[in-house]
């Protein structure tokens, strides 16, 4: 049963790092849709919060701040190549991205709101939202794209990769597929998607 709420209802966007979220939730925004980006909101998380960053640096056991700014770089090797300190940063990311995410909704006025989320199930973020639409492309396209704009090794976007839930998995658990190969047309999908949602907040 799905679950209502004020301002309506709340689609959580997912899929592997470079499926094309981003992408998908810019034509969203285009159609009038507020987009969370839990991702980017963790990031402005770990800049600006003393507390958490005073956390972060103490699991990993160093200064990651030490010229006044987060070393992304340094972080995402240290955890990604560790999944007992990747789950014990996210365990302090992840409940404030949350309550940024609670307040964000209560202040939106629009039939649907989305929540885009790179480990929406990973992360327990599946329980704030109401419908969920995957993401998904070739892996060997992924790759490609992440190496492109992340400037990482193939390697790097394996690893990764490998820290993610699996498309397959992530396919079962959704509402909607968005198909993001180069060879698909993304707008089509989500249109439809954005009008079965309209459609469904209005019976």
């Amino acid at each position: 049963m799905i679950k209502k709420r004020k301002p309506g209802l709340t689609l959580g966007v997912t899929g592997g790092i470079g499926s094309g979220k981003t992408s998908v939730c810019r034509v969203f925004d285009v159609l009038g849709v507020p987009v969370f980006s839990a991702d980017r909101e963790a990031q402005e998380i770990m800049k600006t919060d003393n507390v958490i960053i005073g956390k972060i640096n103490s699991i990993v056991g160093k200064d990651l701040y030490i010229n006044g700014s987060l070393n992304k770089k340094e972080l995402a090797t240290i955890i990604f190549n560790d999944s007992t300190l990747l789950e014990k940063v996210n365990s302090v990311v992840h409940p404030a991205v949350f309550d940024r995410f609670r307040k964000w909704v209560s202040e939106q006025t629009t039939p649907y709101v989305i929540m885009e989320a790179a480990i929406l199930f990973e992360s327990g973020a599946s329980k704030y939202v109401d419908k969920i639409a995957t993401v998904i492309a070739p892996v060997e396209q992924r790759v490609e794209r992440v190496i492109l704009r992340n400037k990482l090794s193939r390697e790097e976007v394996l690893e990764r990769m490998r820290n993610q839930m699996d498309d397959t998995t992530r396919i079962k658990l959704s509402d909607f597929i968005i198909s993001n190969s180069e060879n698909d047309m993304i707008i089509p999908a989500i249109l439809k998607i954005h009008h079965d949602i309209l459609k469904f907040i209005n019976t």
